[in-house]
């Protein structure tokens, strides 16, 4: 399965740079973390302040309430997410309580 996720960043210039410097070299228990979750294929793109994240996931071992599970078992992944909340703030269409909001699907090519 195939998602996409909007975040939005500080708008701090410095702060986007740090962000982006810190993503050349996310912690290894981080990306174990995303595989053991199902994560086959995450990419993360911005523009302006904006953050789009696709993941392509394995669907039989893939949930969001899952990948939530584990990362609350995970002192690594916390103090990873923990971290990158300085550099991040929700969209305005972000749920409570979420960080990264994930986006309605409206058209496919392939549907068409």
């Amino acid at each position: 399965m195939r998602y996409c996720l909007a975040l939005d960043l500080i708008e701090d210039e410095a702060l986007i740079a740090e962000y982006e410097h810190r993503h050349r070299k996310v912690w290894p228990k981080v990306e174990s973390h995303l595989r053991g979750c199902g994560v086959e294929r995450l990419e993360i793109l911005r523009l302006g302040s904006r953050l789009i994240m696709v993941m392509e996931t394995d669907d039989d071992r893939f949930s969001f309430e899952a990948m939530a599970a584990a990362e609350r078992d995970s002192p690594t992944v916390q103090r990873w997410e923990e971290e990158m909340w300085r550099y991040q703030r929700p969209t305005p269409w972000t749920e409570e309580n979420n960080k990264w909001q994930l986006m309605t699907p409206i058209y496919r090519l392939e549907d068409a």
